[in-house]
């Protein structure tokens, strides 16, 4: 393996893809483009407007959300409301109902409270459908249903300093209250599409992969046959997560499958096998799924783990990076030695991946095309048995666009390289919006005490608490993974935890009579310093190929550097923030 020259070959393909507009590349779906945003699968029910008060709300129906509002339940606090914009539970499970989606981290860690619902999951790795109707059991079993407002979003959420209460307003003409209220709106809600000129002009059909047309192409999420496309000439814009999952169903339902590449996935073998009941039962002994999420985290992060229950992709690379490093002498064992052992570590699974290519895709130049020049946490890491094995239909067809992306879309099809692909059918497989602005994403501006907007405290970089208090927003809490663990191939980890210390925090709030809880200003600024004091950003580096990872390439300023996590690491984070909680001392938060 000559290492310089895959240096070389990784930093050439990543300069073919760089451009200066980073997410400004995506088009806002708003406008004439609002219809890509309708819900095609819940109709609308009308009600009157709300105008009472909470003790919480949480806004969010997704993981978090309803994970949150679970904790809280199960802490005695029964007057929880949830706000959903989809139809019912799931967040980005409701939307993602496209054929072949399921998770891609195992189902066992992946799926959240599989142990007080008493779920087994049915496959290592769930399909789209059974992680909703799991999203449905917990909303069952903690009582959500009881008090939810779906298809409705929040528009503007203040805080009322003499009332010591938030005010929220939806889009359905709600004013109500709450004295707490949990942000749980998650990076995966909002659709974005490519800024490809000519996109409106299209007078085929078309729609986002979030907003599945089943009615156009037949069958449903269950698997049962698009007989819809017999025939049709489809095109895929898009080759990450989604399209790799969704491309093996096209290319078995359409007449002909266009699939349109700027810059191909790493794939590597899925090995997804249905769940053995008897085995199950031996596992799911008494805190079996808080045991896995620990030895997961542990084993793909670094940590103490003498076994890997999981055995997957994620910590694949983690064990062989490990194993290097043991063929180290003690003494040698320095940062550069271990970053070293990682490089090669990834040079060696790489050159596994491509050769994986050669031996699977029959045809030359589509296997060349297919292979991924850059280090795999560059980009969203896949896993597939179907994907590769798709472009030996001789009816699926990559048009590989060198990097360059797609040059225009006109009224009958799609044109790259100056030839058109004429088309019946666009499917945009381009994911959410993930390096926006948090306001952006969730829809709303949060405005704190003297009115002042997260978007304006956080305008030098996100500021905050183990990720979930800031100063100046009292009683407001934020679930999600970053200033916290940061353990991203596994974001419900951090979800189940951060619900947990909001849950607890809030019943000493109420149980003590006490009105607010806010983080202190000092408390907050150390948190930050111990922050900047660890090595800084895993993923994203500026060396990969652009992607949501690394803002597409664009420096993102001084906000990126605090985009990170505990400096320790994941394992260590979460038996700090277990010790901090079991303390009852809330270091850091005061009562008031």
């Amino acid at each position: 393996m000559d290492k310089d020259a895959l240096r070389r070959k990784y930093l050439a393909e990543r300069d073919k893809r760089l451009r200066t507009d980073g997410n400004e590349q995506y088009v806002r779906v708003a406008g004439q483009l609002a219809h890509y945003l309708d819900d095609p699968y819940t109709a609308r029910a009308e009600r009157e407007p709300k105008t009472d008060h909470r003790t919480v709300v949480c806004i969010g129906g997704g993981f978090a959300g309803l994970v949150a509002a679970a904790r809280l339940r199960e802490a005695g606090i029964a007057d929880v409301r949830i706000i959903e914009k989809g139809g019912d539970f799931g967040g980005t499970w409701y939307w993602n109902r496209y054929p072949g989606a399921q998770c891609d981290t195992a189902s066992f860690v992946y799926m959240p409270l599989l142990e007080e619902t008493g779920h087994m999951p049915t496959e290592k790795y769930a399909h789209a459908p059974e992680i909703l109707e799991h999203c449905q059991r917990i909303g069952k079993q903690f009582g959500l249903y009881d008090d939810v407002l779906f298809h409705t979003e929040v528009v503007d959420l203040r805080w009322d300093s003499g009332k010591s209460q938030w005010i929220i307003r939806t889009n359905r003409d709600d004013v109500f209250t709450a004295q707490f209220v949990v942000m749980g709106t998650g990076p995966l809600h909002v659709p974005k599409l490519p800024g490809i000129p000519g996109l409106e002009s299209f007078r085929g059909h078309s729609f986002h992969t979030s907003r599945w047309d089943y009615d156009y192409t037949g069958g449903d999420p269950a698997g049962a046959p698009m007989d819809g496309l017999a025939g049709k000439r489809v095109a895929v814009i898009g080759t990450g997560a989604t399209s790799v999952q969704c491309v093996p169903r096209l290319a078995r339902a359409a007449g002909d499958l266009y699939v349109f590449q700027r810059t191909p996935s790493s794939v590597d073998v899925r090995d997804n096998h249905p769940t053995d009941p008897e085995w199950f039962a031996q596992v799911a002994t008494a805190g079996w799924q808080q045991r896995w999420l620990d030895n997961f985290t542990a084993n793909q992060t670094g940590g103490h783990a003498e076994e890997d229950l999981v055995m997957d992709g994620w910590t694949d690379l983690a064990r062989r990076v490990r194993a290097k490093a043991r063929t180290l002498a003690p003494q040698d064992r320095t940062t550069a030695a271990v970053m070293k052992a990682f490089e090669d570590s990834d040079f060696e699974k790489m050159d596994e991946i491509r050769a994986r290519v050669d031996a699977v895709v029959e045809d030359a130049d589509t296997a060349q095309n297919l292979k991924a020049w850059y280090r795999q946490l560059c980009k969203r890491p896949c896993f597939h048995d179907e994907y590769l094995q798709a472009y030996n239909n001789p009816h699926t067809h990559l048009i590989d666009t060198d990097g360059k992306g797609v040059e225009r879309i006109t009224e009958t099809g799609v044109v790259v390289a100056g030839r058109e692909y004429e088309v019946d059918c666009i499917i945009y497989a381009s994911g959410f919006e993930v390096g926006t602005s948090y306001a952006r994403r969730a829809g709303y501006e949060v405005i704190g005490r003297d009115g002042v907007t997260l978007s304006d405290y956080w305008a030098d970089g996100m500021r905050t608490l183990h990720g979930i208090h800031m100063h100046g927003f009292p009683n407001a809490f934020m679930v999600q993974p970053t200033q916290g663990a940061n353990l991203i191939s596994n974001i419900p980890h951090n979800i189940v935890d951060s619900a947990r210390t909001i849950a607890v925090a809030v019943k000493h709030a109420l149980d003590g009579g006490f009105g607010e809880i806010e983080v202190t200003r000092p408390a907050e600024q150390a948190w930050i310093d111990l922050l900047l004091a660890g090595p800084g950003r895993v993923l994203g580096s500026p060396d990969c190929t652009p992607g949501y990872y690394n803002n597409e390439g664009v420096d993102e300023g001084p906000q990126a550097r605090l985009r990170v996590g505990y400096p320790a690491g994941p394992t260590a984070y979460f038996e700090y923030i277990d010790s901090w909680r079991e303390s009852g001392d809330f270091a850091g938060l005061e009562f008031r």
